[in-house]
């Protein structure tokens, strides 16, 4: 009976790892650049291996997708993609480049791993600034953010990160965390 136990342990883990066995397998493929039966039977066989060799954590919680959120925080995201990759694009062929840059740690509200893996992927995505350091415990952010010319551009680009954290948690989070969104972390107000 106890191998039965285990059978239904390791099933459940494959089920719920499913989504990331497709998707190794689909990079797989892609790494080949041609579909082939070897390249599927070879591709579930390293992604077997990868997820019972090297199982990633057990993500608490999971994921709650509020779609209106979801396509909000999309939208922003790709359009700021866009002007930030326009301006940084500037600033670097402009006779006067780049004039200064600066680090910058920002306190976030969220306690979630998954929404603050999510936070830094986003604000690492969008050019002129990149996640330096994670600072798990304390919930802040160190970031290396182009083109700093004052304290006022160190609080705008402050507001831009607290305002990307509150659309991934208005998207993915629970309850609870979208409610600690209220817990005030700097005087500065929303942008226009």
């Amino acid at each position: 009976m106890s191998g039965t136990a285990t059978d239904g342990g390791v099933a459940v883990r494959l089920r719920h790892q499913l989504p990331l066995l497709l998707w190794l397998v689909l990079v797989w493929n892609l790494l080949w650049g041609t579909w082939s039966w070897a390249n599927l039977i070879s591709g579930v066989a390293v992604a077997l291996v990868v997820t019972l060799v090297l199982p990633l954590p057990p993500v608490v919680g999971g994921v709650r997708v509020r779609p209106v959120a979801l396509l909000t925080f999309l939208g922003t995201f790709l359009a700021d993609l866009a002007r930030a990759g326009a301006l940084v694009a500037w600033q670097t062929v402009r006779p006067r480049g780049i004039a200064s840059s600066a680090i910058l740690r920002v306190e976030l509200r969220t306690d979630s791993d998954l929404l603050i893996s999510i936070v830094t992927e986003a604000v690492t995505l969008v050019p002129g600034s990149m996640v330096i350091e994670i600072d798990r415990e304390h919930r802040v952010i160190g970031l290396h953010v182009l083109s700093v010319e004052s304290g006022e551009d160190l609080d705008r680009q402050r507001r831009s990160v607290l305002l990307t954290e509150e659309r991934v948690v208005r998207a993915f989070g629970t309850a609870e965390e979208i409610a600690a969104l209220q817990r005030p972390v700097q005087p500065a107000g929303r942008p226009s």
